[in-house]
């Protein structure tokens, strides 16, 4: 078992890890933009103290 140190004081975890492989993440930059789009709305219309803008 392995000690670990969390704020100061060690603890052993009484789990052992898990045997999954490790998964390697990507940034599909054009993927994320469409769907970040997709989901807000284009520009919101705000109102401050009786001033109507767009962000």
């Amino acid at each position: 078992m392995t000690k670990l140190l969390y704020r100061g004081h060690e603890y052993v975890q009484h789990k052992d890890p898990a045997a999954k492989q490790p998964v390697e993440l990507t940034y599909r930059r054009k993927i994320y933009t469409s769907r970040k789009e997709q989901v807000a709305p284009k520009h919101p219309l705000l109102t401050y103290r009786g001033k109507s803008y767009t962000k």
